[in-house]
């Protein structure tokens, strides 16, 4: 079992500032960032230790970074990751795993998972995260905080050291909605919450769920009728699955199979295994991938008309526990990339809500809405807590 360890890989004193904000609006708050993207001065290590050997420190801060810093935010220190990010379980072998302050028995989630401890222990009050396949809500859920990935593109990526482009985000945690709030202000602009909110509670990703969790959650919503209309026809999603893995693994060895193959890093378990996985992807298996994604993409702009929220849970349960054995963790995850792929193939913004608990550990309920409903969906929270 990995060790566990405190949030930072690096520990700013005192806190990095901007010498004159543009506005105040994040004044007084501070921001742990993962280990990802770039500070001007020190390296981006993405949370494996030969990545970092070859790497210059940064020549300025990535963009979401200095957004921040801008708008009054004060950088406390960069935090532990989840190997080059290719990983959700929040255990990194090379360094350890950082406590989940809600669940102390159980992972923190990934790859944000500094962010998420950092948040949910106090030690910040936003982590910046990014997430590709889940490394922003999941964590979210098993730590109990409030977690954004936004339409993709919305938040530049300038800066964010890549695993899959066409999937990566910039994301954001925090333990109340109110920050999340004045995060959207200062990063959505030209978006409207007037839409009149259709609730949706697809049954075929609700299956997705623990028994036990489902019944936690569904306790937990407010009144109202629930339409549970499935996602899908028939309501099968299992090639939402295959379909990512092949997409993000494909892109993942574009950008990072040149330099595992000359320095032949000594990744941990499972790391090891997706990227063995991704240097054997074809252009022609890829191109099935994009059209399959392409398709479901299509289906989602059809089911998504506006003020359509679909709301499920974020996670298939509770966090496993850190002593769970890895075929437990693997069915997990499998289950848990199921219901996360679905804002990541269709690049919609998702908001997870901590509403309930099962096994003493926090349930994450998530949001989900076309592109560029952001704004209405964190409006929308305030419904569920």
């Amino acid at each position: 079992m990995t060790q566990s360890i405190g949030p930072f890989v690096e520990r700013f004193e005192p806190p990095v500032t901007a010498e004159t904000p543009a506005t105040e609006l994040l004044s007084g708050l501070t921001v742990a960032v993962k280990d990802n993207f770039d500070i001007a001065g020190t390296v981006t290590g993405g949370g494996n230790p030969e990545w970092a050997e070859d790497q210059a420190p940064a020549a300025r801060h990535a963009s979401a970074v200095q957004t921040l810093l801008e708008n009054g935010a004060a950088l406390v220190g960069k935090v532990h990751m989840d190997e080059l990010a290719y990983s959700l379980m929040g255990v990194n072998a090379r360094f350890g795993t950082p406590e989940n302050p809600a669940a102390p028995s159980r992972v923190p989630g990934g790859s944000s998972s500094g962010s998420a401890s950092a948040v949910a222990s106090g030690l910040a009050d936003i982590g910046l995260g990014s997430d590709t396949g889940g490394s922003v809500r999941l964590p979210a859920s098993f730590c109990g905080l409030f977690g954004w990935r936004p339409t993709h593109g919305l938040v530049s990526g300038e800066g964010l050291l890549p695993l899959a482009e066409s999937y990566d985000v910039p994301g954001f945690l925090t333990r109340d909605l109110e920050t999340l709030s004045l995060l959207c202000e200062i990063f959505v602009d030209g978006q409207s919450a007037d839409e009149d909110v259709r609730l949706v509670y697809p049954a075929d990703v609700w299956r997705l769920c623990e028994d036990a969790a489902a019944a936690a959650l569904k306790a937990a919503l407010p009144r109202g009728d629930r339409n549970d209309s499935p996602l899908l026809p028939g309501g099968d999603l299992k090639e939402l699955l295959p379909v990512f893995r092949t997409h993000q693994g494909y892109e993942a060895w574009q950008h990072f199979g040149s330099w595992i193959e000359r320095r032949e890093p000594e990744f941990g378990p499972g790391i090891r295994e997706r990227f063995a996985m991704a240097a054997k992807i074809t252009a022609e298996e890829f191109e099935e991938a994009k059209t399959g994604r392409a398709a479901f993409r299509a289906h989602l702009g059809r089911v998504l008309s506006p003020g359509t929220i679909m709301v499920y849970p974020t996670s298939p349960g509770p966090a496993p526990l850190l002593t769970d054995g890895n075929d437990i963790v693997e069915t997990f995850r499998n289950r848990a990339l199921s219901m996360l792929a679905i804002a990541g193939h269709g690049g919609l913004p998702q908001v997870s809500v901590p509403l309930a608990a099962s096994q003493g550990s926090p349930l994450g309920l998530s949001l989900v809405a076309a592109p560029g409903s952001d704004r209405l969906l964190i409006e929308t929270a305030k419904r569920f807590i």
